[in-house]
């Protein structure tokens, strides 16, 4: 886990804009980052400065005086930075980029509705709408000041963009992803029907954190325990890396014994993470000094009802997540390596696992490994983490070409008898 709390405000900033770029998130040209430091010294990065190749030495510094400090031009929109800061003494860090999907919002003068999901919700809250002004100008900045004045913490910039903010660049950035994941989640639900959203009960009894662990100081970890840390943290990154994971969604759970498990930390970012972060649970006790995932008490619940599950994957990948939020059945007969290693992929109501958990604990299992619930996440199992990370990346890339499927006629899955042959020449339990 990166400590961004003792990196250098013009390090932040680089460090990223390249995460930014290199996701896709923003362009060459677009997207501009600023952190306001405890001396009052707004640190932003600077105008017409190929954002791909952007170093430490290109961060300007504007001091409370006015006066700048650095070889370039302060960003074309520090008009609105500064407007934010004035406006919001709490933000520390604002965030202003131009990812496809949050573009198609702002041309079509609408927002990401985030009572889709509970955790998006949560992370973002309600999103502005900022009316359409010259980039650069004042006018522009006192549009952007007003929405986030009203209290919102991201806004879309009407035929221009999206702006967060937040008390770090990363907390500015985690509202930035989890906002443009929601968008993305939603154009994939409307390709299939009409999003559901969720109450504001619904919503709270999600975030209910129902750990209840006491502390404990551990024995130094095995050989085991070890390498399942550096497997996990290993499978997380990648998860991020493939978009299957964000930097505020998505956890793993590895068995280490019949009475311990590994669990990923709660608000880790995904990117960073590392195998010290993960948190131990043994015999209803947690690590003392780490905050478990707030799934833990949910993947002990079926390490404890299926032995055979040995990992456990909860993600929120957008293109299943389109399936989970419009209600949808996902139908995974679309090549072999699909039924294969996803079979049925049972569909659970929404809160399922609040309220009906040994319905969960039971679907769950090696004759139905992975499982959607709605409006939440998918659940993919396997004896490894191996496994349960190839089912999770198998479930994403089947859901992202029955979508694309739509446009070519539609999806035609494979009949009974095809989908019986690979049951028959794989010995699949029936």
């Amino acid at each position: 886990m990166l400590n961004t709390a003792y990196q250098h405000p013009a390090d932040q900033i680089v460090d990223m804009m390249n995460r930014i770029y290199g996701y896709g998130m923003t362009t060459t040209s677009g997207g501009n980052l600023s952190i306001m430091d405890s001396d009052g010294n707004l640190w932003i990065s600077p105008a017409s400065i190929d954002k791909g190749t952007l170093q430490r030495s290109d961060i300007i510094c504007v001091k409370p005086d006015g006066s700048t400090v650095g070889p370039h031009k302060p960003s074309s929109e520090f008009p609105f930075h500064r407007a934010v800061y004035k406006i919001r003494p709490d933000a520390h860090a604002v965030l202003h980029a131009h990812p496809p999907m949050l573009v198609a919002f702002s041309v079509a003068a609408t927002v990401p509705d985030t009572t889709v999901h509970a955790l998006a919700h949560e992370i973002v809250g309600p999103v502005g709408f900022a009316p359409y002004e010259v980039p650069g100008s004042e006018a522009l900045g006192k549009m952007v000041a007003h929405e986030f004045e009203l209290g919102h913490d991201a806004t879309l910039l009407e035929n221009h963009g999206s702006c967060c903010c937040g008390t770090s660049l990363l907390e500015a950035f985690k509202r930035f992803e989890t906002l443009d994941f929601t968008g993305r989640m939603i154009n994939n639900a409307m390709r299939l029907g009409t999003p559901r959203k969720l109450t504001e009960a619904q919503i709270q009894n999600s975030l209910r954190d129902r750990n209840q662990y006491t502390p404990f100081t551990p024995d130094a970890p095995n050989s085991f325990e070890l390498e399942q840390r550096r497997l996990m943290a290993a499978f997380v990154r990648r998860a991020y890396r493939q978009q299957l994971f964000i930097s505020t969604e998505g956890a793993y759970a590895v068995r280490l014994d019949k009475d311990s498990f590994l669990v990923t930390p709660h608000a880790v970012d995904r990117m960073t993470i590392e195998a010290a972060d993960m948190v131990l649970i043994s015999k209803g006790r947690a690590e003392a000094g780490k905050v478990p995932s707030r799934s833990a008490w949910l993947c002990q619940a079926i390490f404890e009802a299926q032995p055979e599950i040995n990992a456990i994957a909860l993600s929120c990948p957008p293109s299943m997540m389109g399936y989970a939020i419009s209600h949808v059945k996902f139908d995974p007969r679309v090549i072999p390596e699909s039924y294969l290693l996803l079979r049925e992929l049972p569909t659970l109501d929404y809160g399922t696992q609040f309220d009906n958990l040994p319905e969960l604990t039971k679907t769950l299992s090696p004759r139905y490994p992975v499982v959607l619930l709605e409006n939440d996440c998918m659940l993919s199992t396997g004896a490894n983490p191996l496994q349960a990370f190839d089912r999770m990346e198998v479930a994403e890339y089947s859901a992202k070409a029955t979508l694309s499927a739509s446009l070519f006629g539609g999806l035609k899955p494979m009949n009974a008898a095809q989908t019986q042959g690979i049951i028959d020449a794989f010995h699949l339990l029936p």
